[in-house]
């Protein structure tokens, strides 16, 4: 699957972090990659500031980083959690 850096498959990223522990939040900060996983609090904070490209990559390398349990996801998100997971998505 190619990456698509719509505000769709943005949401669709969005709605994986929604169904994971974690909380997703857009703040302004000074992040050296862009984003910050608080791990302890089960937060991934993601620079508001960033373009859309910075936001779907940031976003695709948490869902890498972060344990996930998959039987939670729903149908759809499983799909795209297992692409993102064994790196089938193509730039």
């Amino acid at each position: 699957m190619t990456i698509k850096y719509t505000n769709h498959f943005l949401h669709k990223l969005e709605d994986i972090m929604s169904e994971t522990d974690y909380i997703l939040r857009y703040e302004k900060g000074n992040f050296q990659s862009g984003y910050c996983i608080l791990n302890e609090s089960r937060v991934a904070v993601i620079n508001k500031f960033f373009a859309l490209e910075g936001k779907v990559n940031s976003l695709i390398e948490i869902i890498r980083s972060i344990k996930v349990d998959s039987s939670k996801l729903s149908e759809g998100n499983r799909k795209l959690y297992s692409e993102i997971t064994n790196n089938q998505l193509q730039l």
